[in-house]
């Protein structure tokens, strides 16, 4: 990188920006991360998937000047890279990597729905000295084409996903666990919980949040670890196809 950021939050911390797009919500903000610990200093969550690209410069300013922080503060983007539709993804993506260039600062890519998880877990009811594995966190977002995203955690550990799947089969694959109460938590979209059979209390988290995006990139941030390109979790192909493929019956 050319440089970082010159300079330092609130408390001396580090001055992230964190965006996503990956679900119907643009969510974009400041946060702060010093000692390992995440504090947000501005959040903005404004649920309209038509309008992703027509708001996110608009929030990351509004972001920016509630935090008391200028660009200069920054010292890296974090970008959630879905699972999401392809239009709204590379909103974001395209956003927070240009931002992070232009800046010559690092951006980092986390799944969005590790995000989720990481908000809506409780890791004070993690006992390491239980035999018993730790209730497991559903996470369910909406992939259109009445399809779902999901993935399993343990412990914010990814142990299944992100996939793109039919709600009845997730269901049918999920029965078991949740039929024993082996999910202690879930997130994501409510209607689509319900879809793969979660009968537990709401999702607290609905969207991915600056806390939960800065806070999975958090230990590669504090590291100074140089990130990997940035990937978008499409999981399918985009629903635009080529003309020349429509004609010839190619289907995404």
């Amino acid at each position: 990188m050319s440089r970082v950021g010159s300079g330092r939050g609130p408390t001396g911390g580090q001055v992230v920006l964190a965006v996503d797009t990956a679900t119907d919500s643009v969510v974009t903000g400041i946060a702060e991360l010093a000692g390992g610990e995440v504090r947000v200093l501005a959040e903005r969550v404004v649920a309209d998937h038509r309008r992703h690209a027509e708001l996110l410069t608009t929030l990351i300013a509004e972001s920016l000047a509630e935090s008391g922080c200028a660009r200069d503060d920054l010292t890296a983007v974090v970008v959630g890279c879905g699972p999401g539709p392809f239009t709204g993804l590379r909103v974001g993506m395209a956003t927070g990597s240009g931002f992070a260039d232009a800046l010559g600062i690092p951006a980092h890519g986390v799944c969005s729905l590790d995000a989720l998880a990481h908000e809506s877990s409780d890791p004070e009811t993690d006992d390491p000295e239980s035999d018993d594995p730790a209730p497991r966190t559903l996470v369910v977002t909406d992939a259109r084409r009445r399809e779902v995203y999901w993935a399993v955690y343990d412990n914010d550990r990814r142990r299944r996903g992100p996939e793109v799947t039919a709600p009845a089969v997730v269901a049918d694959e999920l029965a078991a666990d949740l039929a024993a109460g082996r999910f202690g938590a879930a997130a994501g979209s409510a209607p689509h919980l319900d879809l793969v059979g979660w009968t537990g209390a709401p999702p607290a988290v609905t969207v991915p949040t600056v806390r939960g995006l800065v806070a999975v990139a958090g230990p590669d941030i504090v590291a100074g670890l140089d990130p990997e390109p940035l990937v978008p979790l499409y999981l399918r192909r985009p629903d635009a196809v080529e003309q020349k493929d429509r004609r010839s019956g190619v289907r995404p």
